[in-house]
């Protein structure tokens, strides 16, 4: 390994975690100036930026957040809370579902900060740990971004893919079942491995004594406003809007020909006409959408993915070769190194998108895979949940949530940063997925 490469290595794992200890959109940041330091001192050439998935993710939070503005998010979280409080004994399966269900329809993991008090009253009242129930969804929230039909990433994906011969209703059909599948079965797991007396936890029970621990009561009773249910509908409707327009515009259906726009074109265009609708018919003020938390945590993510996947890019297209060679050799005799591949690079990238949109080009290329030689495609479709690693860092902003409403005690960050609540949950569910997109990928490919 030459001077150089260790200089260029350390420059972008040095820059990623500035980020991460500066945290929030400074992730973004410290990108840009691990792109400069590659550029002018070490004489790299700058990668191309995302804008791609930077653009999706714009105008998905330009929906989502007019929605929340409207009361719509509030809405979906309350009939969330009814549900889970109807059926408190199985907490631990409802809370990962809930998390990965409104993620699938939002199209981001942010939708479950409403939905970790409920999480944590429900647990208490039934005597489980609330670390529990609380990493199960937190971990499906980051997961289920591979089965949104709206998230950048899979938006991104299904249109690598497709050109390979995956058509874009099979493509749903895997990622949603397999990711909710793993979910299911990570639930059962941890619930079986783990301790779930709350009682006998002695953290719980020293912030017990000193009164650092609420009564279990219920934590909602806000009004809905009156558009929510309308801008839910409307969302909604765009969501399906989303996936009958890309199906019919598959290559292997081709309902409508010749296509006049692009699919990610129209997607976005879905979006941002949902917003208007939000807008206008639920009476909505434009100058408040910029002040809800889905709004501030979406725009933080663009410019994370700008700085990080544009360093991201910087690095992998400086070592595209030897990338190639290197995946090349692993990839084709072991196919699962291809998620291990993503389940680091998701950790550093903070980004599915992020990810799929560094790593993907390189694994098409070291495998040779072409129109007319498709056949080892099924790898990418098979290990695309691996791309959601992003709590193996307890840094990310979900994962700090849940930590800091859980006032029991039980989700916590031990000494040794990887010691967490959620990194169990969340190998054992990227596992889980990416065993049961093998087996489903490799029979329909």
């Amino acid at each position: 390994m030459s001077v150089e490469l260790i200089l260029q290595i350390v420059v972008f794992l040095g820059s990623i975690f500035i980020g991460i200890r500066l945290g929030g959109i400074a992730i973004g940041y410290a990108g840009g100036i691990g792109v400069v330091i590659l550029g002018l001192a070490l004489g790299m050439k700058p990668g191309s930026i995302p804008w791609d998935v930077i653009l999706i993710i714009a105008a998905a939070i330009a929906a989502i957040s007019a929605m929340q503005q409207a009361g719509g998010l509030d809405y979906m979280v309350r009939l969330t809370e009814r549900f889970l409080r109807r059926h408190p004994r199985f907490i631990n399966y409802l809370a990962p579902i809930c998390g990965w269900l409104l993620t699938l329809l939002a199209g981001t993991g942010n939708a479950v900060f409403s939905l970790m008090p409920v999480v944590v009253d429900v647990a208490k009242s039934q005597n489980i740990k609330p670390s529990v129930p609380l990493s199960l969804m937190v971990v499906a929230s980051q997961i289920g971004i591979t089965a949104s039909p709206v998230s950048a990433a899979v938006v991104y994906m299904s249109g690598v893919l497709e050109q390979f011969g995956w058509n874009y209703p099979t493509l749903l059909g895997i990622w949603i079942s397999t990711t909710f599948i793993a979910c299911i079965l990570t639930a059962f797991i941890v619930s079986l491995i783990t301790p779930l007396d709350l009682s006998k936890c002695k953290i719980y029970q020293e912030r017990l004594k000193v009164g650092l621990v609420k009564d279990a009561n219920e934590v909602l009773q806000a009004q809905d406003k009156p558009g929510a249910k309308l801008s839910v509908g409307i969302f909604l409707i765009t969501v399906l809007c989303v996936v009958l327009y890309a199906t019919a515009i598959s290559s292997n259906i081709r309902w409508i020909d010749p296509v006049v726009i692009p699919r990610d074109s129209a997607i976005m265009s879905f979006l941002l006409t949902a917003a208007t609708l939000i807008t206008w018919f639920c009476k909505v003020d434009p100058a408040k959408i910029l002040d809800t938390s889905v709004f501030k945590s979406g725009m933080t993510a663009c410019v994370c993915v700008f700085g990080v996947a544009w360093l991201g890019n910087t690095f992998v297209s400086g070592h595209t070769q030897e990338i190639t060679d290197l995946a090349s050799n692993w990839v084709k005799q072991i196919p699962a190194t291809l998620a291990v591949a993503f389940f680091f690079a998701s950790m550093l990238l903070y980004s599915q998108a992020a990810t799929a949109k560094a790593i993907v080009p390189v694994v098409i290329a070291s495998l040779g895979i072409t129109a007319a030689n498709p056949n080892d495609s099924y790898m990418l479709v098979a290990c695309f949940a691996a791309v959601s690693a992003l709590f193996v860092l307890p840094t990310y902003p979900t994962l700090l949530g849940a930590v800091q409403m859980d006032d029991t005690g039980t989700t916590r960050i031990g000494k040794f940063i990887f010691n967490h609540s959620f990194f169990i949950p969340g190998v054992l569910a990227i596992a889980i997925s990416v065993a049961l997109g093998f087996v489903a990928a490799g029979f329909l490919k």
